[in-house]
C-alpha cells in the first residue's frame, strides 16, 4: 500500500471514530443528567473528543508527500480513541437506563 492509500486509509478511520464520538455525545446529552459525577464525566469525555478531534486536525495538515505512518500514530494513537468512545458507551448505557 503506497504512503497515499495509507494517510487515507488512516485518515478515514480517525473520521469514523470522530463520528461516532460525535453521535455518542448527542445520545448523552440528550438524556437529563441527574448526577453532578456523569455531569463531570460527560464534560471530561467531551473536552477529550475537542483533543482527539485536535489531533485529527494536525494529521490532515501533513501534506502526503511528508506523511509517514509514525507521524500519524504519533499525533493521534488509535487505542486512545476507543478508549474515549468505550467511556461514552459506558456513560449513554447509564443515562438511558434512568
Amino acid at each position: 500500500m503506497n504512503d497515499i492509500n495509507l494517510r487515507s486509509d488512516h485518515l478515514g478511520r480517525y473520521q469514523a471514530r470522530l463520528k461516532r464520538l460525535d453521535e455518542l455525545l448527542a445520545r448523552a446529552r440528550q438524556k437529563q443528567v441527574e448526577t453532578a459525577e456523569h455531569e463531570a464525566e460527560l464534560k471530561k469525555l467531551a473536552a477529550k473528543r475537542e483533543e482527539l478531534a485536535g489531533h485529527l486536525e494536525q494529521i490532515e495538515q501533513i501534506p502526503a508527500k511528508d506523511w509517514q505512518e509514525e507521524e500519524i500514530e504519533q499525533a493521534g494513537p488509535m487505542g486512545l480513541w476507543d478508549a474515549v468512545a468505550q467511556q461514552l458507551e459506558k456513560l449513554v448505557e447509564k443515562l438511558e437506563k434512568k
